[in-house]
């Protein structure tokens, strides 16, 4: 079936607004700054009810419906942070703060040390198993040496020379090319992105390609 350009209306809008974000390229100018404050307008609505829908009706209002009490604590806590718009009482919203930050370590540290911590050291023991294929194993060991050295690197106790200086420096390596493969995967996920809007441009609009 041979593609055309569509007669959707919604198509058409979603390709003016991608048209206005591309043309930040030229420079910044209005019809970029309206799709911008169109897209942070309505995703701000998106998110709230969200939210609502997900998260305040069913473990706040709907128990608070049905009676139970206990409830109103965390609902009080919640109104708290809207205490900074009233300068008299506005030290309130810190108990609601200091009650997050303490329930994010809480619950954050524990899952960190497991993902991070003992996950990398699980990752860096070599076994006997790990040389059961060769190339793999050399791998294994290529892995302990980047993360004794990095480690080294950040050994500030002691004056990076004699063992410490090419060790750190090798370090200093591992930790480029760590950056590095994070750039280099956020540059493709942003060209995917990209990738996708032509595609829409250039399929769903126009109907140039399939």
């Amino acid at each position: 079936m041979e593609q055309s350009v569509s007669t959707d209306p919604w198509i058409w809008l979603g390709a003016f607004l991608t048209l206005a974000i591309f043309s930040f390229l030229f420079k910044d100018n209005p019809l970029y700054r309206f799709a911008e404050h169109l897209f942070v307008g309505v995703a701000n609505g998106y998110y709230i009810a969200i939210y609502w829908h997900n998260t305040l009706k069913p473990n706040l209002v709907d128990p608070l419906a049905s009676g139970n009490l206990i409830y109103i604590v965390p609902l009080l806590l919640g109104l708290m942070y809207f205490t900074r718009f009233i300068p008299r009482i506005a030290w309130l919203i810190r108990i609601p703060i200091g009650f997050m930050i303490g329930w994010g370590a809480g619950v954050s540290i524990p899952a960190n040390f497991q993902a991070k911590i003992l996950r990398q050291i699980s990752g860096t023991v070599i076994t006997p198993e790990s040389f059961n294929q060769p190339f793999l194993g050399v791998w294994a060991v290529i892995i302990l040496i980047g993360v004794v050295c990095t480690v080294l690197y950040f050994f500030f106790s002691r004056e990076h020379k004699g063992v410490l200086k090419p060790a750190s420096k090798l370090g200093i390596i591992f930790i480029m090319i760590g950056f590095g493969a994070s750039f280099g995967y956020t540059i493709m996920a942003r060209v995917s992105l990209l990738i996708g809007r032509f595609q829409f441009l250039l399929g769903t609009w126009l109907g140039l390609i399939k």
